[in-house]
């Protein structure tokens, strides 16, 4: 089976990302949807028990914040894809200045965000890894590469 964590500060596509990709395979594990850290882990162990795929979409910017899905994911024996969306900050405030009412971060918590940033890395645990970019609203994927 197969879990996806996503990773990147506010405003990079993430979401739209997964709607683009994963809409039709993997169900969508998201603060911004269930609200609590107590409902997330509850459809995270629900997904595992029937063997479902599903996508971690939050920011997720720090091995910190990464290590609680990373332990579950490889206990229970997924293969794990990282996906690291290209977080840079002037941009990311651009996009977020369009967005209207609770889908708008307020710029604080945005910068917040980036100032917590760290790249993913294969020592974490990842089985693949990739690096996305936003260019002229469409994504381009590609292989990770530590220099990113």
């Amino acid at each position: 089976m197969e879990a996806v964590l996503f990773c990147g500060i506010q405003a990079t596509g993430k979401s739209s990302f997964y709607k683009e990709k994963f809409f039709h395979t993997h169900v969508r594990i998201s603060m911004d949807l269930l609200k609590t850290r107590n409902r997330e882990s509850r459809f995270i162990d629900l997904c595992i028990e029937t063997q479902q795929a599903f996508v971690v979409d939050n920011t997720n910017p720090s091995k910190a914040d990464r290590e609680k899905y990373i332990s579950k994911i490889k206990n229970a024996k997924y293969k794990l894809i990282g996906y690291y969306f290209q977080s840079k900050i002037e941009e990311s405030l651009a996009r977020n200045e369009g967005r209207q009412g609770k889908q708008r971060i307020p710029d604080v918590g945005l910068r917040a965000t980036y100032s917590k940033l760290e790249l993913p890395s294969y020592e974490e645990g990842f089985d693949e890894l990739y690096y996305v970019e936003l260019e002229n609203g469409s994504f381009i994927v590609k292989d990770w590469n530590d220099e990113v």
